[in-house]
């Protein structure tokens, strides 16, 4: 089998932070119908296009997907995943501030989510960002207790 090449996306992990400024709860938001693995969970995000930097594809997507503004994104990690239909890198970017009001542009549904997450399904590509979570956050509780 040959090595399809992989097909950017910029994925945004929209973090809630608390007063403290420790990270709370993260966005989540259903693929919409029409689409593969339409009504599976995932972090909102797409394709980049030519010419365009992880950080604007994010800022462009989200705006288009889900009608918010963002301020800085934080490249935190890169994935490759292998779908049937697609090779893609996943790029995700920490978001802690965006402005607007949330739509859904395309139909989908959204979700304020935390540990353990209670939508389902989710979406393959999502599950490491999980892993990943609980990894800092029982990292991050472990110094509390030092």
């Amino acid at each position: 089998m040959s090595e399809r090449t992989p097909v950017e996306v910029a994925v945004g992990v929209l973090v809630e932070r608390d007063a403290a400024g420790r990270e709370g709860r993260f966005l989540l938001t259903s693929r919409p119908e029409g689409k593969v693995y339409a009504g599976y969970w995932e972090f909102p995000g797409g394709k980049l296009e030519a010419g365009e930097s992880v950080e604007q594809a994010l800022a462009r997507e989200l705006r288009e997907e889900i009608g918010i503004e963002i301020g800085a994104a934080h490249p935190w990690q890169t994935l490759v995943m292998d779908y049937p239909h697609a090779r893609v890198r996943l790029n995700f970017c920490k978001v802690f501030d965006w402005a607007g009001e949330f739509q859904m542009l395309e139909g989908q549904q959204m979700a304020w989510a935390e540990l353990p997450v209670q939508v389902q399904p989710v979406l393959p590509g999502t599950i490491p960002v999980l892993q990943w979570f609980a990894e800092e956050r029982q990292h991050i509780g472990a110094t509390h207790l030092d």
